[in-house]
């Protein structure tokens, strides 16, 4: 599929894998990442790239699986295999830990069904066999060693051992103190010669104590005497001990024959935690490197967006340096991109992004792109990059290349991905130029996708000329002579090379003698591809500056819509208000004209007593009009600027949330600065309303009732959070302990694999008010609990 067979290494996949690797928990792990390698079928590599892209989604999401002991577990259960061979306590031990992260994550995914489909189907027929976990646990303890009470024998032997043990000390100890008393021992106390218990007794009184001497000083004058009484009470723990051993070998064997008809299940368990570990790892690269999972096409395309070298974009990351992405598209109608442009311009980056990028796709690999890039898959991939020159088999730089430009031309088809760098170097460009024409007219007409770079001006009229093929260059600041690195399709680039060599000193009169040398029309083609470049730039820079103001513009007229949508409601409102203040106003007219009526018909018309009642209804009109009239004016006009204007002490309600706040500072271009509490915010004056004396009596008890400083704590516990509401948690105690001008934040987010502290140390790293970050001392918490101290 790959050729030649170290084009892969070259493209940097063998980086990758390093990468990988250590990422890895186990060695099984390890190996399955050396292995990796580009696949064809479609259905496999999109379940490898579902699998990783939902095990990046658990690591940055969910809560941490619980692969503490991943053991190989596979050279164990081989050994168990074989009739009368036994596992040792340390190696029962290990399966037991295994067999207990197995179990662990399979209940994980169980509680999550569904939310993982990929990953579930890699333990899918996976079953739990809790037995093997209780006879090893009846057996083994917490500390790898084996249970004194793992059968009766054992806890009796393992008993008179500790009761010999003990008698034999006792009595050496009285011994010595006979010995310290006699004045027989040297100086020092008991100590162990060939593992046992021993007397230091000085030369000329060893006669004076019946035992074994074991040893004696260098300078001969202390020797090491094991007691008579205590030679045989160590024997017999010896004794003992031999015994106690041949119990322990035969309860081990018992426990591997009761293991044995489990091997296929704890293969089943070795492969599970290996291709956990393997997955584990492709999902934590693919955040180092900002990975996301492309749309995988059944096609021979390639449409990347936004896309990064993922080895120039760690060690970018690494300086603290940014990269500029790379959009390029290769489908049916252009096939092949030949890309021209300056020296260090870029062209073999953007040659090596992509058939890197290619290479990782078909591998399960994510890739630092943009999910809405396309990638088909290929069933060759081809690649000319470096100088494959070889004293062995007698090729030079050219005939090497030509060698690979034969195997292209022969074995390439509609499914192939060509890379060749520099193309057609290597030998006098007269014959080199031409010769790689021809070998891409041929590759053209197969149909093949490819990038190609090259410096070869007839390269660049084929392509121009050409169905399926596509001129593209890389950008090149010809004022500040520095390239940009940003490929543009659709125009071949100018080599600069008068230009550079300009730039870095290069005599003018040896300039001039080679803009002579060379023929006028390649300097008319070259200046033409300058100029050409130059007035692309300035329309690239045109547009950019378009569309911005096309944005503003969208920005502008949503405003105005907005505000033209709340005057017309507003304008409703009213109409409505007024309208019913008319009907009540009515209303209280007709009913005060006919009690006026009642009352002068319940008088008989009297004259005195009819203008009394006259005099009572011309008073009430007059009250009524100014009442209504103010209302109503109230309601329609609106008010004066200098009644509303807003000092430094007065009590606002902001329109957006409705909560009261009181102004502190009132700032330039139309800016409120207010206190809510211990926070602090800007507001524009039209987003607030003033408040009245009983509102403003209201907004002042309600602060008084809200917490303040004393009751701050400075200390955040996110265990357990997905990552978005941990980070927003932060945020808001970070804002109050800014506010407040507390020292220090304490923030306990747990170990695990360290994604949800890294998120968080990336956040405060862009948090303006944090000066420095620190772990918790080792003893506390150490990087399970990060210290973030406030400017």
């Amino acid at each position: 599929m790959i050729y030649p067979v170290n084009a892969s290494d070259k493209l940097g996949l063998a980086e990758i894998k390093t990468y990988i690797k250590q990422k890895c928990l186990s060695e099984p792990g390890r190996e399955m990442v050396e292995r990796i390698q580009p696949q064809v079928k479609y259905d496999q590599i999109d379940r490898f790239l579902r699998q990783t892209n939902e095990f990046k989604d658990l690591l940055v999401n969910d809560s941490p699986l619980p692969v503490d002991h991943l053991y190989p577990i596979k050279s164990l259960v081989e050994k168990a295999r074989v009739e009368g061979a036994f596992l040792s306590e340390e190696e029962f031990y290990r399966v037991l830990l295994s067999l207990r992260t197995v179990y662990a994550v399979i209940r994980y995914f169980k509680e999550r069904e569904g939310q993982y489909p990929n990953l579930e189907v890699l333990f899918e027929h996976v079953e739990i066999e809790n037995s093997i976990i209780r006879n090893i646990e009846s057996v083994i303890d917490e500390r790898g060693k084996m249970k004194n009470n793992a059968s009766r024998l054992l806890l009796d032997l393992t008993q008179q051992i500790l009761k010999a043990e003990q008698e034999a000390h006792k009595r050496i100890d009285s011994i010595f103190k006979q010995a310290q008393n006699n004045g027989w021992t040297a100086d020092g106390n008991l100590t162990i010669r060939d593992g046992r218990l021993v007397i230091p007794i000085l030369a000329e009184n060893k006669r004076k104590l019946k035992g074994l001497i074991h040893d004696e000083s260098a300078t001969g004058q202390t020797a090491y005497i094991e007691p008579e009484e205590v030679f045989h009470l160590n024997n017999k723990i010896r004794d003992l001990e031999f015994e106690r051993r041949r119990e322990v070998i035969r309860i081990l064997v018992e426990l591997t024959s009761v293991l044995r008809p489990h091997i296929p299940l704890l293969l089943s368990y070795h492969s599970l935690l290996t291709k956990l570990d393997f997955v584990r790892a492709k999902a934590l690269f693919a955040l180092d490197i900002d990975a996301d999972m492309p749309e995988l096409s059944k096609e021979a395309e390639v449409m990347l967006h936004n896309a990064r070298h993922p080895l120039l974009f760690l060690h970018a990351k690494k300086d603290q340096h940014t990269i500029v992405p790379l959009n390029i598209n290769i489908n049916n109608a252009e096939r092949i991109i030949v890309v021209s442009g300056p020296n260090a311009g870029g062209k073999s980056v953007c040659m090596k992004t992509v058939g890197l990028l290619q290479l990782m796709v078909q591998s399960g690999l994510l890739i630092p792109a943009d999910p809405t890039s396309r990638v088909g898959i290929f069933r060759q991939i081809f690649a000319d990059i470096g100088d494959d020159q070889s004293i062995e088999s007698d090729l030079s730089t050219y005939s090497a290349h030509l060698s690979k430009m034969k195997h292209f031309t022969e074995f390439a088809n509609a499914r192939t991905l060509v890379l060749i760098d520099e193309f057609g170097t290597g030998t006098d460009p007269l014959f080199g130029g031409p010769m790689a024409e021809s070998v891409l007219e041929t590759l053209n007409k197969k149909q093949i996708r490819g990038v190609i770079t090259t410096h070869y001006s007839n390269l660049k009229v084929f392509a121009s000329n050409t169905e399926g093929i596509e001129n593209a260059s890389m950008l090149f600041d010809n004022v500040a002579m520095k390239p940009l690195y940003i490929l543009q399709v659709g125009k071949p680039g100018s080599s600069y090379a008068f230009e550079i060599a300009q730039k870095i000193g290069l005599r003018k009169d040896i300039l001039e003698l080679a803009r002579q040398k060379i023929g006028t029309q390649q300097k008319k083609v070259d200046t033409l591809l300058v100029d050409l470049e130059r007035d692309k730039k300035e329309v690239l820079e045109t547009k950019t500056a378009i569309l911005k103001r096309e944005r503003e513009l969208v920005a502008l007229k949503a405003e105005y819509e907005t505000l033209q949508s709340y005057l017309d409601e507003n304008k409703k409102q009213i109409l409505k208000q007024a309208k019913e203040e008319a009907r009540q106003i009515l209303k209280d007219a007709n009913k005060l004209v006919e009690n006026t009526i009642a009352d002068i018909k319940s008088v008989n018309a009297d004259k005195e007593k009819t203008k009394e009642i006259r005099g009572k209804l011309t008073k009430a009109v007059a009250d009524h009009k100014p009442a209504h009239g103010a209302t109503a004016t109230s309601k329609v006009k609106i008010q004066p600027e200098e009644d509303t204007a807003i000092e430094v002490g007065d009590w606002v309600k902001i329109v957006d949330s409705g909560n009261e706040a009181q102004v502190i500072e009132v700032a330039r271009n139309n800016n409120l600065i207010l206190a809510l509490g211990d926070l602090r915010t800007v507001v524009k004056r039209s987003k607030v309303s003033k408040l009245r004396s009983k509102e403003k009596s209201k907004a002042i008890k309600k602060s008084s009732n809200t917490p303040s400083a004393a009751d701050f704590s400075p200390e955040v516990d996110v265990r357990g959070m997905r990552t978005e509401d941990a980070l927003h948690q932060i945020e808001l105690v970070l804002d109050r302990t800014v506010m407040i001008g507390y020292p220090s934040l304490k923030i306990v987010h747990g170990k695990g694999d360290g994604i949800l502290r890294k998120f968080i140390r990336d956040y405060l790293r862009k948090y303006s008010h944090v000066s420095r970050f620190e772990d918790e001392h080792a003893d506390r918490g150490g990087d399970g609990i990060t210290y973030a101290y406030i400017d």
